[in-house]
């Protein structure tokens, strides 16, 4: 059986974090936009995906999530660039408070280089929606409670 992986045209694993991938505000210059992302080979029996995108380099306990969606049908193995989710999909709450949805890079300045792991997870069984309004981290421990299989790319960026 060939590996389940995830890649983008974005970046590649490992490399530098487009500035369009970096947020657009507390400093940074970016364009705030999500990458395009697609995932192959996912097990038979996925039931649905989730996309948790996570610095675990960040200054904060437990790292900063930028980027959290559920519910993704089975039948969904790419997100476009910029892409707006939409129904039945469901955006869960990261660790900025005032940006919904993709939050880019934007680590303190002379902090080293962040790694922005993008982890796709293959679950076994559908989620209840209502998981969306939990912490981030609370959401990560029941995805990976749930997760039969997952597939990592990381993009680098520092200022």
């Amino acid at each position: 059986m060939l590996d389940f992986t995830i890649s983008s045209n974005s970046f590649e694993d490992m490399s530098s974090l487009p500035m369009e991938q970096v947020l657009n505000m507390h400093g940074c210059t970016g364009k705030n936009i999500s990458p395009d992302l697609k995932w192959e080979n996912a097990p038979l029996n996925t039931k649905e995906f989730a996309l948790i995108v996570h610095d675990p380099d960040a200054p904060v306990p437990n790292g900063w999530y930028h980027w959290i969606v559920l519910k993704i049908p089975a039948t969904v193995t790419s997100f476009s660039k910029g892409i707006k989710i939409s129904s039945p999909m469901r955006e869960a709450k990261t660790s900025f408070t005032d940006v919904f949805g993709y939050g880019g890079a934007c680590p303190p300045i002379g902090h080293g280089v962040h790694h922005y792991n993008f982890v796709i997870y293959a679950l076994d069984t559908l989620l209840d929606s209502s998981l969306a309004e939990k912490k981030p981290t609370e959401i990560e421990a029941a995805v990976k409670s749930r997760s039969i299989k997952s597939a990592k790319i990381t993009a680098l960026y520092q200022r």
